[in-house]
Parts: structure tokens; C-alpha cells; sequence
């Protein structure tokens, strides 16, 4: 089966992560004669619901802190009665009558850092009228940054209750009692695991219920305290699974800067805690993607840059299609984390990558006939650019040294806000390794051509100094759900229609802009960290840095990203 299992790390990592499994849950067909694209076993365990239907959850721990969860309930009408006129308030929210919750589930367990595992009980959040008409089985009504509070709104999956763990140490968005340092979050995660060894607890019944685990995902804050306790969990699993291809998404707040939520004085300790967290992930995680959606963004998106909801809906979309390769069922197609993880890593330890996207909407049938018929070459290159162009192989044909997409997600790094120059050629770094993911667009002879050859040439003894590139394709689509924000435009500044679909190209990128970035952050960082870590840490950056500085002797990536 080579099963992925998911950490989710705290509010923003959560947003992401919901994005995700809303569009893994639309994947299921009910349909005998329908094989679906995507093999849903990698990301969901099957089990038995409480009427002997077969049910899927997803394979996922979810970390939040009290008051994170909304208005997902600890308890639930499926295993805990409830008294009459009460409204059972689900743990989790019915999307389709094949996944349904577990007789034989417990209730949430609240977590103290100095007495036995409790009960509690905390004031009730109302559902959102969403939520309402889901468990109604009702259209739900548009969603919008107003009605969207928590993630769990934007819910459209059930979860084992055993994937949802609320730490009662800290309360979300507290300004008594912050979850913002890096030590803290390596506290509380050195308390935790002490009193209850959260692997044991948490993540090792999901990895003994696979059959052969291809590896483990963590999507987590890297400038924050979540930093701090995911560098610790991580320590724990490479422990325990020394081989296991581990990813990290790693989230940063830098697009509060440009909302006047986060001020110079409060960016300079996010980056110390980013150099922390850093450093420490870098030693044990596979890949380890830091992002975060950038100050400047095509035409084609529109989004409120104050809205979690909509950051992560783009971070998502991102995210969801480059990893698309490790679930396909298209063995052509299909590879697992460890191997888009050694194509990456194919010259050192260069695990800290970039992700990028590009999209576009898929062509009407209107546009498909005026593209047949039209004499106006630009009307016509535009039209067919829209339709095949991006696929995957034939960019990374066409683009032997690197394909830089459209949104570059990577994070500045900067302590005062300011927008990323470029995309000429001037400014773009040399890329080691890269894997390309495009879904929707049209396989025609050229892709065809493009990927036999690309399969040739894997064969082909490379020069060091050659960008190790792998391309990967499906004709699925990326979902427009009716929980997913129209960010997205078409030609004529519109939002696209919930129901469809878009095309997608995503990319993870190993470059030389890392070793800018990692001297850089060791000049900016290094007077705010004690004596007594700062030599170690800005030891540690260096060495990181060296990696991405090997072979690269044009100097022309100097000033990339700022």
C-alpha cells in the first residue's frame, strides 16, 4: 500500500492540512466501473462504521492547542449518549455515508502538564451554518472570511477521534501566555512526551496499522513555538524509523507583515525561532520545504492576505499537486517520498527546497473552438499555452537548467517587509535538483515525445553540473470545492466557478538562493541569539550554506528574493 502518515502542527498548519484532505475526500468515486486516479489507501484507513458499512479516515494526528478545534466537539452521538434535546455536536462532520465515524471510538483527551489525562469541558462554539447543512445533508451555504473562523468551519472530513490531540497547556491566540518561542514549544513537547511518549501514543498505532509505510509528512510552523515541538517529535521518529522518508512543510507568518499585523520588533525573534527550527529539522527530515504565499502574485489570484482560510487555500494547491506522485495509481507516473526525496537531495545534503506553482484554467469549449478557427497568432499561443504548454515534461524539455513557475513561495527572510524583485534571468539561481508535477493539461505528441525522453535520459551518466530534473502528470484536475475560497481568476478578472477544476504545474526546487539566504539569516539573526548558542548556530547555518555554494561560480544569484 506504501501508506504516508500526516502530523498536523497547530492553527495554520491545520488550515493547510484541511485544504488538503477536503480535495482528498473528493477524489472517492462510488462507482464500480469508475477506477478513481488516486489510490486512497496511502492517506486514508479503512474500518467499519456503526451501521457495518466501510468507512475511510485519513491517516493524520492533529496537534492543536485549546480552542483550536472550534466547534469540533469532543464527544459524539456515535459513541457517547447524549441527554434528550441535546444537539450532538460531532467531532467530526459528515461528508458522505461511507465515512462515518467508529462505534468503538473514545472521547478527546485533554493533556496536563502535572496530573493524570482528563476529560474537560470547554464553552461550546456554534457551528457555522456550513456546518449545519453538511450534517443536515443540505447544499451548504458560499463560504467567506467572515464565516470561515476556524478550520475546522472549512471541514468536510470525519476524523478517529484518536487523530485529535488538544494541548491544554496553552490557549490559542493568548496574549497571557504566548505559544510563540521556539524553547517553548521544545518544552512542552519534552513535558508531554515524558508523561505520556507521544510517539507511542499517537503516531505508532497509525505506522503499525500500514503495511509498508512509505514515509511521514509534518506540516508545521517553522518561525513559531510549533517550530520547537516538531524539531523534537522529529528527533523522536528518526530515532525510532531511521530510513522513513520524512517531509516538512514548513509555514512561516511572513505575509503578516505586509497587513500591519507583525511589526519589525515581532519579526526578528520569528526568524530566530526559524534559525532554531531549522537547524535542528535539517538534521532529520528528508525534504524540508519552508513557505509561505508571497507579497506579489499574478493577476490570476486574488486573496485577503489577513485570511488563513485563503493563505493556505494557495499553499494548498501548491503542496497538494507536487506530492500528487506519491498516491497516483499510474505506475508511470507514480513514485514514492523517498525516491522524489533522493532526486532532490542527488548532490549532498541540499534537503531544504523551494516550492513554486503556475495555473490555469482549463478551456471552454468556446475557446477550444475559437482556438481551432482564430488567424491571430497571440489570441491562438495563448489559448494553446492554457491547454498543453504546461505540462510537466515538455517544460522541463524545454527548461534543461530549471522551470521557474509563477508563484514562488519561498520566504525572504527579511526583517522589514519588501517585494520580490525579478524573474528575468538575471536574478534566477542555479537550480541542482528539481521535481515538476502537472495535472489537467492535455497529453499530446509533444508530451508524449518529452516524457520518453526524459525516461532515456535517467539512463544517461550526468554531469555534476547538470540539473538533475524528474517530471510527473495526470489529467487530474485540482478541485474548486465549494470549501475552497475563489482566489483564482479567469481572462476576464472573475472568480472561478466552485465545482470545477484547474490546471496545475508545482515544483520542488533545490537552488543555489539557499546559500544567500542561510548567510543572511546569520547576519540578521545572530546578535539576537545568546552568547551561549550563537557560535554553535552560526556554525550550523555555514555548514547548511556550503551545501547550496558547491559548483556555483557564476555569483549572479546574489540579491534573488529580496
Amino acid at each position: 500500500m506504501h501508506e504516508i502518515i500526516t502530523l498536523q502542527l497547530g492553527q495554520q498548519s491545520n488550515y493547510l492540512a484541511t485544504h488538503f484532505w477536503n480535495a482528498q475526500e473528493s477524489y472517492f468515486t462510488y462507482s464500480e466501473d469508475q477506477e478513481p486516479a488516486i489510490n486512497h489507501d496511502i492517506h486514508w484507513r479503512p474500518g467499519i462504521g456503526a451501521d457495518g458499512t466501510e468507512t475511510y479516515m485519513p491517516r493524520t494526528v492533529i496537534y492543536d492547542l485549546k480552542g483550536g478545534f472550534g466547534s469540533m466537539a469532543k464527544t459524539n452521538a456515535l459513541y457517547n449518549d447524549l441527554e434528550e434535546g441535546q444537539t450532538p455536536q460531532a467531532l467530526c462532520v459528515q461528508t458522505h455515508p461511507s465515512l462515518r465515524l467508529p462505534p468503538d471510538s473514545p472521547p478527546l483527551l485533554s493533556h496536563h502538564r502535572n496530573g493524570p489525562t482528563v476529560l474537560q469541558k470547554q464553552p461550546v462554539i456554534p457551528q457555522s451554518t456550513y456546518q449545519q447543512s453538511l450534517d443536515a445533508g443540505l447544499e451548504p451555504p458560499p463560504l467567506t472570511t467572515d464565516t470561515v473562523r476556524y478550520w475546522s468551519d472549512f471541514n468536510r472530513v470525519f476524523y478517529h477521534p484518536r487523530s485529535v490531540v488538544q494541548l491544554n497547556e496553552y490557549e490559542l491566540n493568548s496574549s497571557i501566555m504566548p505559544f510563540e518561542r521556539y524553547a517553548t514549544g521544545e518544552d512542552l513537547f519534552a513535558s508531554l512526551d515524558k508523561e505520556h511518549d507521544l510517539l507511542d501514543r499517537d503516531l505508532r498505532p497509525f505506522i503499525e496499522e500500514a503495511d509498508q509505510m512509505q514515509g511521514i509528512q509534518v506540516m508545521t510552523g517553522l518561525d513559531d513555538a510549533w517550530g520547537g515541538f516538531a524539531a523534537k517529535y522529529l528527533e523522536r521518529i528518526r530515532d525510532e524509523y531511521g530510513k522513513t522518508a520524512m517531509f516538512v512543510w514548513g509555514s512561516e507568518q511572513e505575509s503578516a507583515m505586509r497587513v500591519g499585523g507583525l511589526s519589525r520588533e515581532k519579526r526578528l525573534p520569528r526568524l530566530a525561532n526559524k534559525v532554531r527550527t531549522l537547524t535542528e529539522v535539517y538534521k532529520y527530515a528528508s525534504v524540508v520545504v519552508p513557505f509561505t504565499v508571497p507579497a506579489t502574485l499574478p493577476g490570476s489570484v486574488v486573496l485577503d492576505a489577513s485570511s488563513q482560510w485563503h493563505n493556505t487555500a494557495l499553499s494548498a494547491a501548491a503542496i497538494e499537486s507536487v506530492t500528487l506522485p506519491s498516491r497516483l495509481r499510474d505506475p508511470a507516473n507514480r513514485d514514492t517520498m523517498g525516491t522524489l526525496a533522493d532526486t532532490l537531495n542527488a548532490m549532498g545534503k541540499q534537503n531544504v527546497a523551494s516550492l513554486g506553482m503556475s495555473f490555469a484554467p482549463e478551456p471552454t469549449e468556446e475557446e477550444d473552438v475559437v482556438m481551432e478557427g482564430t488567424q491571430d497568432f497571440r489570441q491562438r499561443q495563448k489559448l494553446l499555452n492554457q491547454k498543453s504548454s504546461r505540462h510537466a515534461a515538455v517544460m522541463a524539455k524545454e527548461n534543461p537548467e530549471g522551470v521557474f513557475l509563477d508563484i514562488n513561495f519561498t520566504p525572504t527572510d527579511q526583517l522589514d517587509y519588501v517585494r520580490r524583485r525579478g524573474g528575468g534571468d538575471d536574478d534566477r539561481p542555479r537550480v541542482f535538483s528539481q521535481v515538476l508535477t502537472s495535472r489537467g493539461y492535455e497529453v499530446d505528441e509533444q508530451a508524449q515525445e518529452a516524457k520518453e525522453a526524459e525516461e532515456d535520459e535517467r539512463f544517461r551518466r550526468r554531469s555534476s553540473y547538470e540539473t538533475v530534473m524528474r517530471s510527473y502528470h495526470t489529467p487530474l484536475r485540482f478541485p474548486l470545492l465549494d470549501s475552497f475560497p475563489q482566489i483564482f481568476r479567469d481572462d476576464s478578472g472573475e472568480p472561478l466557478k466552485r465545482g470545477g477544476g484547474i490546471n496545475v504545474t508545482s515544483s520542488l526546487s533545490t537552488d543555489a538562493s539557499v546559500h544567500r539566504r542561510l548567510k543572511s539569516l546569520r547576519t540578521t539573526v545572530g546578535r539576537s541569539i545568546g552568547l551561549e548558542d550563537r557560535e554553535q548556530l552560526g556554525n550550523e547555518l555555514a555548514e547548511m550554506a556550503d551545501e547550496y555554494h558547491e559548483g556555483w561560480s557564476s555569483g549572479s544569484d546574489d540579491g534573488d528574493d529580496d
